[in-house]
């Protein structure tokens, strides 16, 4: 009953008290659990509903939502590379932010986007490299063929992805197969795996699953994000970083 009344717009504890009759201490204890099993996100006060399928967002749509917290979670990112590594960032508005935020740093990149790409390099300090393929309207994302040639020939220190959703029971999810056959490509050829996240995508899934998330050496993410979530991560042996 709890999940059938949520929308976009917060729903009160207290309006879960008089819709359900229970005690607002009940009401707090059940949001809590199913916050933690993915199927709705707490706010001040009450909830809100979840995408729990994760469907795919036109890139300006995507790119515009969250941009402040995907900006934090780059800043945090970054400093978990250092100089001369070999790195795969992955595509994505949170990979550009990313990018944009290792501008001055001295790496080699293999960058699965255009937009990461000319972001790391306006910097003019990192080598810069991308998959020699077409390349995908609006995203600018090289198409999954032409990433798993270069994924095949490239070995990195350190790569940092993203993905459309992320669960304790579903592990690494995202919305078409083409994605999971890159970022499943993306693990076996990294020796560190960051995966950055905004909290909205640890409250849902998707359809194909690229991994779980005992594959994340660390997942960066925001102060929101489901307790139980990240206690997941943790006990799964990831390393968790908040951003401000």
């Amino acid at each position: 009953m709890i999940i059938n009344s949520l929308g976009a717009s917060p729903t009160s504890v207290n309006a879960l008290v008089e819709l359900t009759g229970a005690s607002p201490a009940t009401i707090r204890r059940d949001l809590t659990e199913l916050e933690g099993h993915g199927q709705l996100r707490k706010v001040h006060g009450g909830a809100v509903a979840v995408n729990l399928r994760g469907m795919p967002m036109p890139y300006s749509l995507r790119s515009a939502e969250n941009a402040a917290g995907k900006a934090a979670i780059a800043q945090l990112v970054s400093r978990l590379v250092t100089d001369d590594m070999s790195v795969i960032i992955d595509n994505g508005s949170t990979m550009v932010a990313v990018a944009q935020a290792l501008q001055e740093r001295p790496i080699t990149a293999l960058c699965l986007s255009l937009r990461a790409a000319l972001s790391l390099g306006e910097g003019g300090v990192a080598t810069v490299s991308t998959p020699d393929g077409t390349l995908m309207p609006e995203s600018l994302r090289y198409e999954a063929a032409s990433c798993l040639r270069a994924l095949g020939a490239f070995r990195a220190d350190v790569a940092i992805i993203g993905t459309c959703s992320a669960s304790p029971a579903m592990g690494l999810t995202v919305t078409t197969h083409q994605d999971a056959q890159v970022k499943r490509a993306i693990l076996a050829s990294s020796a560190r795996v960051v995966l950055a996240a905004t909290s909205d995508k640890l409250s849902r899934t998707s359809s194909f699953r690229f991994g779980g998330i005992d594959d994340i050496d660390d997942l960066v993410t925001m102060q929101d994000a489901p307790q139980a979530t990240l206690d997941a991560f943790r006990a799964a042996g990831s390393r968790v970083h908040i951003a401000d």
